[in-house]
């Protein structure tokens, strides 16, 4: 697996925001498809490390 991916958090909420807009509705469908991707071991995801206070 060669290509790693990282979705911040607007990404991931995408899908709740206004779908009636055709960008928000474009970059939901992305969105859907990376995580397909991911399932079938296409595509890595990756998270940064959480910072500690």
């Amino acid at each position: 697996m060669s290509l790693r991916l990282y979705l911040d958090n607007s990404v991931l909420n995408r899908p709740y925001d206004d779908q009636r807009q055709p960008r928000i509705w474009l970059e939901t469908l992305a969105l859907s498809i990376i995580l397909q991707m991911a399932e079938a071991g296409e595509v890595e995801l990756v998270k940064s490390a959480r910072s500690r206070s």
